[in-house]
């Protein structure tokens, strides 16, 4: 029996809803995984591009954290879908010596050397990110003397110093002024859940995000490795033309003046 025209209308309609549908969805799925820049991964993640080839969204990670620090992105969280990320605000990572959530990972997507010295594993050369002072209003930098975040700090006077100023406009006491230090800074966090202001003063953002980039132009003349480095330059050299003219003559072209 032949299809009729209404049957036909009503097929082809169905088709464009199912269609459109799965459009939206994919669409939602494409906007959950770009929307990652600020998410904070378990120690021993890879560069974010890497990490999300690498990861299959197996959760062990998340079962082998003793505190519950890990999570997986949910359906609608704007997050990659079943990656895991964690927020200190609500719980920190608690820097476990033994580092559970690596080991586990069976793709590498956590990698165990970047949490390991000398074969070893050590949670101090984590990178999950770095934490960033907000200096307006951040209490101590009113001269409140807090140091909560400090306090909190796991690697005490390394990842987070403080530094001390006198207070000018009252003449008698002290700033205590939390400053980061991003070459130890692991980015777990313990700093943003402790920090006391409503919403916290000090938070960890991914490393890349944080941090900027010098470049190849500039050189630490008391650095080592910067000194090898431009003993290994290439030598390049700069012309620039100068003209033959006097600087009488130069300074009388009044074409030029008037062209200025």
């Amino acid at each position: 029996m032949g299809t009729t025209r209404r049957e036909f209308i009503l097929s082809t309609t169905r088709a464009i809803g199912l269609a459109a549908l799965g459009g939206l969805v994919w669409g939602a799925y494409v906007d959950e995984v770009t929307a990652n820049k600020l998410m904070l991964r378990p120690p021993g993640a890879l560069d974010e591009a890497d990490f999300l080839r690498q990861c299959i969204k197996c959760g062990l990670c998340v079962e082998a954290c003793p505190f519950d620090t890990l999570q997986l992105a949910r359906a609608g969280s704007n997050k990659p879908l079943g990656t895991p990320y964690f927020e200190p605000r609500d719980v920190p990572c608690y820097m476990c010596p033994e580092i559970p959530c690596v080991p586990v990972c069976p793709t590498g997507a956590l990698d165990i050397t970047k949490v390991s010295t000398d074969n070893k594993l050590d949670i101090n050369k984590a990178q999950m990110g770095v934490a960033v002072v907000d200096a307006k209003n951040c209490v101590a930098f009113w001269g409140i003397q807090c140091d909560a975040c400090y306090r909190a700090c796991p690697l005490l006077d390394k990842a987070i110093y403080l530094e001390y100023s006198k207070n000018e406009r009252t003449g008698k006491h002290a700033f205590l002024k939390p400053i980061v230090d991003s070459d130890f800074c692991t980015g777990c966090g313990l700093c943003e859940r402790a920090c006391v202001t409503q919403k916290a003063a000090i938070f960890v953002l991914p490393r890349e995000v944080a941090l900027g980039k010098v470049g190849d132009h500039y050189i630490k003349g008391w650095d080592s490795s910067d000194d090898k480095r431009v003993k290994n330059a290439e030598a390049t050299t700069t012309t620039t033309e100068i003209s033959k003219e006097s600087a009488i003559d130069s300074l009388n072209d009044t074409e030029v003046l008037l062209d200025d």
